[in-house]
């Protein structure tokens, strides 16, 4: 692909300058999709900080419609199907993070502590009591820490694969003391292992959400009670299509507003609804 450029010093150098743009390109989107920048260019517009921003929203939006709209009424649906966004796709950017953390021992310990103040909120929320006890006791934030966790024994832990198999399996059923248990361990793992071959990433990516959507419907003894699921499905089209790769600014306030803003949020709507119930 270099011949052309020439002879002695001017072809050295041109193959150089061309080797490294393409490394540059690459590094720009070490999340998966080295290609998409070149064929998304008018699409691809928002940043990682914008595309979390609008997972969280997600995340409200579906709260809300828990908290205040009928499951099975159409505007219930469509929010519940806009919120299965958010999961997912805190998921694949947990994976994206790992990889370009400056220090994993700072990250894995900012998750724990968040993970241990929102039992409170999310107790209280989700059981209205606290201290609750069980499955599901945690919420979000405790299912990335064990998912970040499970990336790194899978990266770092030099072992057989069965061992690490078995050891993601302990992950998962740790992580069902939290909210998208099982499939945001393996959402967040699969995204690390396939982030330089995106047609793997999207294959598993798109079993583990058609498995969920599946035992959903089975233990809600409905189709139609778990169809919703399947609104992991845009998370493909968000991250393929609308993300460049970008980090976006890096002021403390991104980074720190999903800790504060998850427990915070679950606190206010729950008293929100306290105040409903003694006003009707």
């Amino acid at each position: 692909m270099i011949e052309h450029y020439g002879r002695g010093y001017g072809s050295i150098i041109s193959a150089y300058l061309y080797k490294r743009k393409l490394l540059t390109s690459q590094r720009l989107t070490r999340d998966g999709r080295i290609h998409s920048m070149e064929n998304n260019k008018g699409t691809a517009i928002f940043n990682r900080n914008q595309i979390k921003y609008i997972l969280i929203l997600a995340m409200l939006i579906d709260h809300i419609a828990w908290s205040f709209v009928p499951f099975m009424s159409p505007l219930g649906q469509t929010m519940h199907i806009i919120g299965r966004l958010t999961g997912p796709g805190m998921s694949l950017l947990l994976a994206e993070g790992y990889q370009y953390t400056r220090d994993r021992k700072k990250y894995a310990l900012r998750l724990f502590i968040f993970a241990m103040i929102t039992w409170i909120p999310y107790s209280i929320h989700s059981h209205e009591t606290w201290p609750f006890f069980g499955m599901d006791m945690f919420g979000m934030i405790f299912t990335l820490w064990v998912s970040f966790m499970t990336i790194w024994m899978w990266d770092e832990f030099k072992a057989k694969k069965v061992l690490k198999v078995l050891l993601v399996v302990a992950g998962c059923a740790l992580s069902l003391l939290g909210d998208w248990c099982i499939w945001a361990v393996l959402w967040s793992l699969f995204a690390y292992i396939y982030r330089d071959d995106p047609k793997n990433k999207w294959i598993s990516f798109s079993i583990v959400a058609v498995v969920e959507t599946c035992l959903s419907m089975v233990m809600s003894g409905s189709v139609a009670r778990g169809l919703f699921q399947l609104g992991a499905s845009l998370v493909p089209i968000l991250l393929t299509y609308f993300y460049n790769g970008k980090p976006g600014s890096r002021k403390p306030f991104h980074k720190w507003f999903f800790y504060v803003f998850y427990p915070l949020h679950l606190l206010v709507i729950h008293l929100i609804v306290i105040y409903l119930r003694t006003r009707l």
